[in-house]
């Protein structure tokens, strides 16, 4: 592209707060000015893509990203306003600006670790990564869908050289558009096909499913799923190398205990060669219209791999004409995210609003590498959000019995608007053992202090409340 690939805040006076599902990928963007702009907040991912100029991330209002992943910007990239980022496996020029939460991985030309003051974390490899499935031409002449190979401990973009992977052609897809019966889809998933879900919404009164080995399910401009009759949206059977990319899932207004479930309960396959790669998935409880969930995805099998999730219950929004549907009581979630299954990691991952943990894990060798949540703002009191106890629940919840586990780079931020009296006892609760660790954690009391964030991690540091409304805390466990 010889010109501009770009995000604006302008239509909201510079505010990029609300500037969601949005996305560029695959890119060459040459802009004749050697100026770019990219404003977005969550679910707005930037991938694969070669900048020859300077990326700007705001747009002079406030915003609340993002994402950006195997990337060259041949210029400087300015935060500017941006609360936090998470950049991996991206070259950079340069990089300017900074507030809550920073963090970069395997990427040459990233500041250096700094967290709190700036608040950069930087870590110089990813353990393990695939990136996500896309379109291209093969060496054919003929359209097929490119699936990058595994990489483990990378650094810098993938596609310096020639890219590994392999080419699905596309007379093995099914390109489905909301029209095709799920009857169809399924079939054709059960008979070795993979899946193009081309742009609109999915209406679901029975789940996909994907039984086989290496399928490759790829959604196009946002292909929604809406689950409906209080079914699942998408199951996975306990089969490798399966990939799910490009999607927004939606609840509907029955009940749906998981809109995304991972292998069974009880998987036990190890899928250490050929793990499963979940990418730019995002899930929506309530706001366009009433939704109700018990877990928006859990993830049972093992070896997964999450890349970019942005797990939302919509619990605040403009109400003008009664057309947003939030609230305590008529859009409900749990939890946004339940990990059972080991050796899951997750990179980028945003879960928010859900009304008890937010993130949940009970496998063992689970690792997050930049974590983003906003607590739900409207619990009516302090007994209206959890009954059982005073401590209310935690945004990031490591299992009792786990042994070993690793939390980098997570911001935590109360805004209680409903009831600003209402106090969180730790942000993060985790095993107190030397195999579980957690290191640059922020909270922060939004709207100069609607509520109380009483410690980081488990007891420890300091109360973001009025008057103190910012904490960090630079490492907890692991014999630290």
């Amino acid at each position: 592209m010889t010109g501009h690939v770009h995000a604006e805040a302008d239509w909201a006076n510079g505010m990029a707060l609300v500037n969601f599902w949005r996305g560029a990928e695959n890119l060459t963007v040459r802009p004749p000015d050697g100026k770019d702009r990219w404003a977005v907040s969550q679910a707005a991912p930037y991938r694969r893509i070669h900048l020859a100029g300077d990326l700007a991330l705001d747009d002079g209002g406030w915003s609340s990203g993002g994402f950006m992943a195997d990337c060259c910007v041949d210029g400087t990239i300015r935060s500017g306003t941006q609360q936090q980022w998470f950049t991996r496996t991206s070259r950079i020029d340069g990089w300017q600006g900074s507030n809550w939460n920073m963090m970069f991985m395997g990427g040459p030309g990233a500041p250096a670790t700094s967290f709190p003051a700036p608040p950069y974390t930087t870590l110089q490899t990813v353990p393990v990564i695939r990136e996500k499935p896309f379109l291209c031409v093969g060496p054919d002449g003929a359209w097929s869908i490119f699936v990058p190979s595994l990489r483990r401990d990378a650094a810098g973009v993938s596609w310096d050289g020639t890219p590994g992977g392999r080419h699905v052609p596309l007379r093995d897809v099914l390109i489905a558009d909301p029209a095709t019966p799920v009857a169809t889809i399924n079939r054709a998933l059960a008979a070795g096909r993979h899946l193009v879900l081309t742009p609109g919404v999915y209406r679901l009164r029975q789940p996909l499913r994907v039984t086989r080995a290496d399928t490759v399910i790829l959604g196009l401009g946002l292909a929604t799923l809406l689950a409906e009759g209080g079914t699942a949206a998408l199951t996975v059977a306990d089969v490798p190398g399966v990939t799910i990319a490009g999607l927004l899932i939606d609840a509907g207004p029955q009940n749906s205990p998981v809109l995304m479930q991972i292998g069974p309960r009880g998987a036990d396959g190890d899928h250490g060669d050929r793990p499963t790669l979940l990418a730019d998935l995002f899930f929506r409880v309530g706001g366009a219209a009433i939704g109700n969930a018990g877990t928006c995805l859990e993830i049972n099998s093992h070896h997964v791999i999450g890349d970019h999730l942005w797990i939302w219950r919509a619990d605040h929004g403009d109400r003008d004409g009664g057309r947003v549907h939030v609230g305590w009581d008529e859009s409900r979630a749990t939890h946004g995210l339940v990990v059972n299954g080991d050796h899951v990691t997750c990179y980028g991952l945003f879960v928010e609003h859900f009304q008890g943990w937010q993130t949940l894990w009970n496998g063992e060798d689970g690792r997050t590498f930049f974590y983003q949540n906003e607590l739900p703002y409207d619990p009516p009191s302090q007994r209206g959000w959890r009954a059982d106890s005073p401590r209310g629940w935690a945004a990031y919840k490591v299992a009792d019995h786990v042994r070993r586990h690793e939390a980098v780079g997570m911001g935590i931020y109360a805004n209680f608007t409903a009831d600003p009296s209402i106090v969180l006892a730790s942000a993060v609760e985790v095993p107190d053992v030397s195999g579980v660790r957690v290191s640059d954690v922020t909270t922060i009391s939004l709207g100069g202090g609607k509520g109380t964030i009483a410690h980081l991690v488990n007891g420890a540091g300091e109360a973001a409340r009025p008057g103190s409304t910012r904490q960090t805390l630079i490492r907890y466990g692991g014999g630290a």
